[in-house]
């Protein structure tokens, strides 16, 4: 019985990768022509064909995902969401969770995936965190697309969470951007992802239920780059005290 599910999982495993690559070539095939409408028109385009390729694909391999609001949400109100990060899952996941205009701070390396790449690049604001002047623009990249009404998600922790802890220490750049912009925080949990691929092994992926949990804004209005440290640790606070809710990592 045990060769027979590992012989059926496997085959789960592949077949929902061959969709992944499908569907991707299906995106990129539209996201050429987007590309030439801009960073702003093109760029919501290109995040909503992103949407939909991941939802697409989480209903075709069992994956069922949904949103828990935890307080009310205004999805017409640009702000900087901030998520937990343990998995290959979180991206897909992430994209399919936030439903309004979005840009994705993302690593500068991902780029260099052949046609996953393409894509992701042009969804994304990329960021290489071993130059200066590369987070630099990247930084006022972000502050731009907030002026047009746009909101940003950035993983605070920077890197996959691989301590035993609900989170890792969080770097500066959401909440000093959150400070400058005068935009709150919108902390948005993934509990289920790495219940559904970890971060070990792709042949770790599994079908099952996949919830992003928004809870209430922190909001930054009178702070001061010197109240910056105070509201990293409040946020981190506040989102490990829910992932512990949520008995992740347990």
């Amino acid at each position: 019985m045990k060769i027979l599910y590992k012989l059926v999982h496997a085959l789960y495993v592949l077949w929902a990768g061959l969709l992944f690559i499908m569907l991707m070539f299906v995106v990129v095939l539209l996201v050429i022509p987007a590309s030439f409408f801009g960073r702003i028109r093109g760029g919501n385009f290109i995040y909503q064909l992103c949407r939909a390729w991941g939802g697409t694909w989480f209903a075709l391999i069992g994956i069922r995902q949904r949103n828990i609001y935890l307080a009310p949400h205004d999805p017409h109100r640009a702000c900087i969401f901030v998520a937990n990060h343990i998995s290959y899952m979180d991206i897909p996941a992430i994209i399919k969770a936030l439903q309004q205009p979005t840009r994705i701070l993302g690593k500068a390396e991902m780029a260099k995936i052949p046609v996953f790449g393409y894509i992701y690049s042009r969804a994304a604001v990329m960021v290489d965190r071993s130059s200066p002047d590369h987070r630099a623009r990247s930084v006022k990249i972000l502050k731009s697309v907030l002026k047009k009404g746009i909101s940003i998600m950035i993983f605070p922790e920077g890197t996959f969470n691989l301590t035993e802890q609900p989170l890792k220490d969080f770097y500066d750049g959401a909440f000093r951007i959150a400070i400058e912009t005068g935009t709150p925080i919108k902390p948005v949990l993934l509990p289920d992802t790495l219940a559904r691929l970890h971060y070990r092994s792709i042949f770790s992926l599994t079908p099952g239920r996949m919830r992003a949990v928004f809870m209430d804004e922190v909001g930054v209005e009178g702070l001061t780059l010197a109240d910056m440290p105070a509201l990293k640790a409040k946020v981190h606070a506040l989102m490990t005290e829910q992932l512990t809710k949520l008995g992740y990592l347990s």
